[in-house]
């Protein structure tokens, strides 16, 4: 085999291992601590620390260990987080997250420097196009990795179906599930059925151990950085600096169009915060129990990788507007679908149509946004691309942040409105364009952004 090739594919195997245990623990913190709204507060720091992070950190990083030992360090960054679940409480699970958040960044900088490395240093010696094999390297490389939303899902499901204290779940307890649930202060509705401590000991034990092997894999197998490619990667590292990098992001903010792309950016953050905190639990957990968390999110990961490639291969025949119009018309459907259904166990397939349909829409939004960047911003990348992940990462970080603190239907709320929003901004940012480079056709074209795409996973 190739040796370039299979770096690209230890690392693939080592996120998809890595992203198979935190993927998993991120559908399950709302459900899994509750009280006090621990579980979502940590996500909301995990995104917090994930903006500081990805400001300083990732050049720092790279060029004092390299590529192999900050991906090395950052994965252990994801098992201490692991490890911080076993004993969940505001002193461990706090401090975990920031840990967490603070080794996303440069994990997903060493990525991309690494396969960018191995894909030119493969193209100089077969004398090929270098943007053709980084393309490829990344294309094998989100194909493993996507699946890892489904191995994590899959596995919780599969041990919570093990409880033995599956109990009935009350017509009362049921009227406090959906968009009008009862905030009754740290208490769970569906506390009799949580699963025992030594299920959960035992998926959290799985989780840790898969993120010691996915270590244990970049350590052992993938290659050092060679002497004649370290030029390349401090070219790559040495361009932006810390303040550099932080003032181009803010100055990029004079830019009419990135101000009114921040809605639609942060909108991402929303809508993916709103699934994974709100709807697995106050639908999911509360109506059919954490053992069908799994599946249900399995069904999302699944449909948004198919339309994920579906999008990003029809996008040059039916242009970015059509499809974002699909987006904002799915997601406005589903929003006001769950403002007036009452959820119920005897509705089963209807907790798997509306992550089916969030996935679609959440393949555009993923997709779409971050073609529009690229192609709005081609001389200004770097900015953009920060602004991108600094806006979304925001979104996540209200979303998480005031979770516990409102009523589903308040969140519903303030979710269509903010869509309505980057609808019309980005309504507006598609006429400056067409006012400023008339006959030009808005088919978004295919971009090297695809890299970019999944830094929000942390």
């Amino acid at each position: 085999m190739e040796r370039n090739l299979k770096n690209v594919l230890v690392i693939s195997f080592g996120f998809l291992l890595l992203f198979t245990a935190y993927g998993g623990l991120q559908s399950l913190q709302s459900s899994l601590h509750s009280e006090e709204g621990l579980g979502v507060a940590s996500l909301s720091v995990v995104y917090a620390a994930l903006i500081l992070s990805s400001m300083f950190l990732p050049p720092i990083l790279i060029k004092k260990l390299g590529c192999k030992w900050t991906i090395a360090g950052s994965m252990c960054c994801y098992i201490v987080f692991s490890l911080g679940n076993f004993y969940a409480s505001w002193y461990t699970l706090i401090p975990t997250s920031v840990i967490l958040g603070l080794g996303g960044a440069p994990l997903w900088s060493a990525k991309c420097t690494y396969l960018t490395i191995a894909g030119n240093s493969y193209a100089e010696k077969a004398g090929k196009n270098g943007k053709d094999i980084i393309n490829q390297y990344f294309g094998v490389f989100f194909l493993i990795f996507q699946s890892s939303g489904i191995w994590g899902n899959l596995i919780s499901s599969l041990i919570f179906s093990q409880a033995s204290n599956k109990a009935e779940i009350s017509e009362e307890n049921l009227a406090c599930c959906g968009a009008y649930d009862c905030v009754t202060g740290t208490t769970n509705t569906t506390s009799s059925a949580e699963p025992s401590n030594s299920l959960i000991y035992t998926l959290l034990g799985i989780y840790t151990v898969s993120g010691v092997l996915a270590v244990l894999l970049i350590v052992i197998f993938l290659d050092q950085i060679k002497p004649d490619q370290a030029e390349t990667e401090k070219e790559i590292l040495e361009t932006p600096t810390f303040c550099s990098t932080f003032l181009a992001t803010f100055q990029h903010l004079k830019d009419k169009r990135q101000c009114l792309l921040i809605p639609l950016t942060m909108y991402s953050g929303f809508e993916q915060g709103f699934l994974s905190g709100d709807y697995t639990k106050t639908y999911v957990t509360c109506a059919l129990g954490i053992h069908y968390v799994g599946y249900v999110m399995i069904c999302f990961s699944s449909v948004n990788s198919l339309c994920s490639l579906l999008f990003g291969k029809i996008s040059q025949f039916t242009g970015r507007k059509l499809l974002f119009a699909l987006a904002a018309v799915t997601n406005t459907a589903c929003i006001i679908a769950l403002l007036l259904w009452k959820p119920h166990p005897k509705q089963l397939a209807v907790f798997f149509v509306f992550p089916a349909l969030w996935g679609l829409s959440d393949a555009i939004w993923q997709t779409q946004t971050n073609g529009l960047y690229g192609i709005l911003f081609e001389k200004h990348k770097e900015a953009a691309f920060a602004n991108y992940r600094l806006w979304e990462s925001f979104g996540f970080v209200i979303a998480f942040g005031y979770s516990t603190k409102l009523q589903v239907y308040i969140k519903l709320y303030i979710l269509l409105s903010v869509l309505v929003l980057s609808v019309v901004t980005y309504g507006a940012v598609e006429y400056l364009e067409a006012k400023s480079s008339p006959g030009t056709p808005t088919a978004t074209k295919k971009e090297n952004v695809g890299p970019l795409t999944e830094e929000t996973d942390t």
